[in-house]
């Protein structure tokens, strides 16, 4: 069932009023447990059941959970983790840990939840890497240009017990957070409504000149210059508008992105560039994890794990059923109803962007951030350790075929 269905029957207002009872994690949860269609009669008995489980101990620790974006219905767009994180994590702990989840920026954004987990005010918060990467710049690292070929290459490297020396590491010691999970897909061009009525984008010449948003990544604009992109940085709240009017030509992000910020009416064609990482992560205040004892601490681990594992199957599930991020695509699948047309690559188009952009073919653009990301690493080869490491599994492998690992189990 497509999630406009699910919450047909139930206001903003309906929702906000039941969250003022019961408390909005309460409410989010209970939502989030439905298999199907729910009424607001069955979401408020929801909501009280699981307000009453989780408050029947006084917890030990109550972290904020600072979401950016995200609320109830776009978390079964673009299958982040959060609620299945945050849920499994009070079950696990026995309400031991209580997260109290605070979405849609009320609390922070995209661009600012890492600064407030860092400041304290909030202990974990979801927001892409891209765009986390203006408080956090090792993030970078995952935003070498075509570094990976796939999404199963982008969920092996999170599995994969390297990824704890490559990413994990670093960003702790270095920002103070702990990497616990990631959403995985790779981003394209997302092309406004004055390409509505030009042909769909079948090579990489058609794109040369046009104007473009660009998100937080540094790396990411290193890609978009060299492919004649034109990045322009653009207030969010002015994004949709110059995708209306025309003022922008498209913006960089990934497809389920589109469909869950609401961007797929202002959206014409999704050009599956796959350039680099879009990556909706899931992170945590490494001193609210260290001041956790050892049975906790575990916990967190291991809901990491489940919320990972969670992620990569409903996402991939998601990308096709709600998102309609394919070739054909389903009728009553988000892109379909907005008239948004998958622009597919031919694997040579990919490879000529490839050798524009990317370190293997173009080092020189990359040396200054390489420098840094390696030094910040400890002297690691950054991008060519990561690029190896995805490149372990054939290029074809599907990415729910992935096999998940506890990384932090070598």
């Amino acid at each position: 069932m497509k999630v406009q269905d699910k919450l047909k029957g139930i206001s903003r207002r309906d929702l906000f009023r039941l969250a003022g009872q019961y408390g909005m994690s309460s409410t989010l949860l209970a939502a989030g447990s439905f298999g199907g269609a729910m009424s607001l009669a069955n979401l408020a008995q929801a909501a009280e059941s699981t307000y009453e489980k989780r408050f029947a101990k006084e917890p030990k620790f109550t972290f904020k959970f600072g979401a950016a974006g995200f609320n109830q219905r776009n978390l079964l767009i673009e299958r982040a983790g959060c609620l299945e994180f945050a849920r499994d994590l009070e079950s696990r702990t026995d309400g031991e840990i209580r997260v109290e989840f605070i979405g849609d920026n009320q609390i922070c954004g995209q661009t600012s939840c890492v600064e407030k987990t860092q400041q304290g005010i909030v202990e974990i918060y979801a927001a892409s890497t891209q765009n986390s990467a203006g408080g956090a710049p090792y993030l970078n690292v995952l935003d070498y240009a075509y570094m990976f070929p796939s999404r199963a290459a982008q969920y092996y490297f999170l599995y994969h017990p390297d990824s704890q020396k490559l990413l994990r590491e670093p960003y702790e010691k270095r920002h103070g957070l702990k990497f616990l999970f990631s959403h995985a897909e790779l981003r394209g061009i997302q092309l406004g409504l004055a390409w509505q009525d030009r042909d769909t984008v079948t090579s990489i010449e058609q794109l040369f000149g046009t104007k473009n948003r660009v998100t937080g990544t540094q790396l990411g604009r290193i890609a978009m210059q060299a492919l004649n992109l034109n990045p322009v940085p653009v207030a969010w709240e002015e994004t949709l508008d110059g995708l209306k009017q025309g003022l922008i030509d498209g913006a960089e992000t990934w497809a389920s992105a589109v469909a869950y910020a609401n961007m797929s009416p202002v959206v014409s064609q999704s050009v599956d560039l796959r350039f680099f990482c879009g990556t909706e992560h899931t992170a945590m205040s490494a001193s609210a994890f260290d001041s956790l004892g050892g049975e906790l601490q575990d916990a967190v681990m291991e809901s990491a794990y489940l919320a990972q594992v969670h992620v990569q199957a409903a996402n991939e599930a998601a990308l096709v059923n709600t998102v309609g991020a394919s070739n054909p695509q389903g009728p009553n699948t988000i892109f379909a109803q907005n008239n948004v047309r998958v622009a597919s690559l031919s694997a040579e188009e990919i490879k000529k962007a490839e050798e524009m952009c990317s370190p293997e073919f173009q080092p020189q653009l990359w040396e200054e951030w390489r420098e840094r990301l390696n030094a910040w690493s400890g002297g690691l080869d950054t991008y060519q350790e990561i690029y190896n490491i995805a490149r372990e599994i054939p290029v074809d492998t599907l990415a729910e075929n992935v096999e998940p690992r506890r990384w932090w189990k070598a």
